[in-house]
């Protein structure tokens, strides 16, 4: 039986690898890598070693997804790995707790753009409804480009990544060339944490947001072409890459500015090309900043939609959420979403922008953790079941993977981990309302 899911997506144009890659890198390339400076300068080598942490902990993860990609190609992840292994009510809990992750996320990245247009436009840096407002008109802005199209959202995605690479790509050449030649020292370094395990998985906490996205090939498995090979090779790329740009530039940031100088910033790259280069350098990278975030909120627009649209194919949230536009895109699932999100906004935005950006990471953190946790045992699942055969190696990898991503999520702390919960949680009478009538109650065939 061929899930009417597939059906849209053959209909409709895919993507193919480079949108993929694309879709990958632009959804971990948004708001965290120009923003999370100011948090991690006071940590100093503390930030350095939560990164290489958080990037061995996410290819590990990402390892372990593109192998699950590989074995389970189609539909959305968030709910096939986990409907494979542990049945449909934990795909549901994951795919519904992972759909939050998503327009947590947008409001954050919709958060970031105006924090960094703020540079350029000192009202946006405000307390009060404008900055509210600029940043919920960027959400509908690309919601309304993702219903044009997953082709059109798949090209911008593309556009925008481009865009973003230029300053992340810059201040790893700026600091190279300062250090080069003697003209730049480790300001940054000095007077700041002293190495240690509480500090360094605070580090990795924070660092873990920055690589969220790693498996956003993977959600929209049913819009790729040829998800068995696309998939896995866009997830192992994108991640690969993303964390070694990430490494090298933000602690190039990090390490050439005072710990006083970021703290006071809501633009790290912005003040850190305005100091070390020109104020009009800073100005023009605030801009690019900005595109990186909204690129990303292009990303993630497209996720929320495709969640919700993949659990009302299998009868698990109302029809309506599965029906697709004229171009092919889930329009109600789209509104209901970026509508959430616009809420967060404008009801959060009284805590400034920078304690709004750090309470929000840690709830799109928390959030998204679930899909890993149960990602990584599925894996298990599935192996100690026979339906997926692994190495020693890679069984050690998942291991590694599963007892990072709890890690992380104990490194949320209590506040984002109770509002992850409580909001999962929210979704279980919706599951047990669908599923009495009748949503879910066989797996698709050749699926899982």
């Amino acid at each position: 039986m061929t899930n009417p899911a597939q059906q849209q997506g053959e209909a409709g144009q895919k993507l193919g690898l480079a949108m993929c890659v694309a879709l990958v890198m632009g959804n971990m390339i948004g708001s965290g890598v120009f923003l999370l400076p100011r948090d991690l300068a006071p940590l100093g080598w503390n930030a350095v070693i939560g990164w290489g942490v958080t990037i061995t902990g996410t290819l590990c993860l990402a390892i372990v997804f593109a192998r699950l990609a590989r074995r389970l190609p189609g539909g959305s992840a968030t709910f096939t790995y986990a409907n494979a292994a542990f049945g449909p009510g934990t795909g549901f809990t994951v795919a519904w707790s992972y759909w939050i992750s998503c327009w947590t996320a947008n409001a954050t990245l919709a958060v970031a753009a105006v924090s960094n247009l703020s540079i350029v436009i000192p009202r946006l840096g405000d307390k009060g409804p404008l900055p509210a407002l600029v940043a919920i008109g960027f959400l509908w802005l690309f919601t309304l480009i993702n219903l044009s199209g997953i082709r059109r959202a798949g090209e911008t995605q593309i556009i925008t990544l481009l865009l973003k690479l230029v300053p992340v790509i810059g201040a790893v050449l700026v600091a190279a060339w300062l250090l080069g030649t003697g003209e730049g020292h480790a300001a940054g370094m000095a007077h700041t944490q002293p190495v240690s395990l509480s500090a360094v998985s605070g580090a990795a906490t924070l660092t873990l947001f920055a690589l969220l996205g790693f498996e956003s090939a993977a959600v929209v498995g049913d819009r790729v072409r040829d998800p068995e090979r696309m998939i896995p090779r866009a997830t192992l790329i994108g991640a690969a890459a993303t964390g070694l740009l990430y490494l090298l530039s933000c602690t190039a940031v990090t390490m050439l500015l005072p710990v006083e100088t970021l703290q006071q910033s809501n633009a790290a790259y912005a003040t850190f090309f305005g100091t070390l280069v020109s104020p009009l350098a800073g100005d023009i990278v605030a801009v690019f900043a900005a595109i990186a975030a909204l690129g990303a909120l292009n990303g993630f627009v497209m996720l929320q939609g495709e969640i919700p649209r993949d659990l009302a194919h299998r009868g698990l949230l109302p029809a309506l959420f599965g029906r697709d536009n004229r171009f092919g895109s889930p329009q109600m699932a789209q509104i209901a979403s970026s509508l959430l999100a616009s809420i967060v906004v404008y009801a959060n935005y009284s805590r400034g922008l920078a304690e709004l950006f750090t309470f929000m990471v840690l709830i799109t953190t928390s959030t998204a953790i679930i899909l890993y946790v149960v990602g990584s045992l599925s894996a298990l699942r599935l192996e100690q079941a026979g339906s997926l055969r692994v190495s020693p190696g890679f069984a050690a990898l998942t291991l590694v993977g599963f007892g990072y991503s709890c890690w992380a999520f104990y490194g949320a702390g209590i506040e984002a981990s109770l509002w992850s919960v409580a909001m999962t949680a929210a979704g279980l009478p919706i599951y047990l309302l669908m599923r009495r009538r009748g949503g879910a109650a066989s797996a698709p065939a050749g699926r899982e």
